[in-house]
């Protein structure tokens, strides 16, 4: 007979567990970018890096021609991560390139999570690769773009049916955080919710001022 325990599931992320590589959140990248607007799309790559931030997960950074085509990468990233020098490429496929490679060793993580422009270029790649040298891949679907709605789910589509498991920003934020009773990391995902989680920070907000409610009790 099967019984059940209070432990979680391998397969969710914790902060220790994984590596976040954000990859090509660019202005250039952007401009073309349709599935998704700049605004919300702006929006959900600062969530993601504010809770990695907060979490202290393992963090890459990197760009494509940063100088010389694709411009810098956006502010919200390099605020979350101001001491953090993002590895810049030319290869498409950031797992093709021996700089980010030598990182992604010396972080040793079992787990990957991707985010970034575009979808079916600078995801796929390194998501393929990852997953075909044994990594579990996870992907930020809404901190993701591509230049159609149609590129950005064929995308999705070909990494889920190769194994990679999709997720959005603010799932990823609360699977980090999990119990509210985790008081040291509570106001901290709170804030950004409020700040980056659309109507559900509102409901914090809400709840907070009008009567003071608190997720942990």
């Amino acid at each position: 007979m099967t019984k059940a325990t209070a432990t979680p599931a391998r397969l969710l992320l914790s902060p220790q567990d994984h590596m976040l590589i954000m990859i090509d959140h660019q202005s250039q990248m952007a401009f073309a970018t349709k599935s998704i607007d700049a605004v919300s799309l702006r929006n959900n790559a600062a969530l993601v890096a504010k809770a990695a931030k907060t979490f202290h997960v393992s963090t890459i950074l990197t760009t494509v021609a940063e100088k010389t085509f694709s411009g810098p990468m956006f502010d919200e990233i390099k605020l979350a991560f101001p001491e953090t020098r993002a590895i810049d490429r030319t290869s498409m496929n950031t797992w093709e390139d021996r700089n980010v490679i030598n990182e992604v060793n010396r972080l040793d993580k079992g787990k990957v999570v991707l985010a970034g422009l575009w979808t079916s270029v600078c995801i796929v790649g390194p998501a393929l690769s990852a997953l075909d040298q044994g990594f579990k891949v996870y992907v930020i679907a809404d901190a993701c773009g591509d230049v159609s709605v149609e590129a950005h789910e064929k995308a999705m589509d070909r990494m889920i049916q190769a194994g990679a498991m999709p997720m959005t920003s603010l799932q990823y934020l609360l699977e980090l955080q999990r119990d509210w009773a985790r008081q040291d990391t509570y106001e901290a995902t709170t804030t950004i919710a409020k700040e980056n989680g659309g109507a559900y920070g509102l409901g914090i907000i809400y709840a907070k001022t009008m009567f003071g409610g608190n997720e942990g009790h």
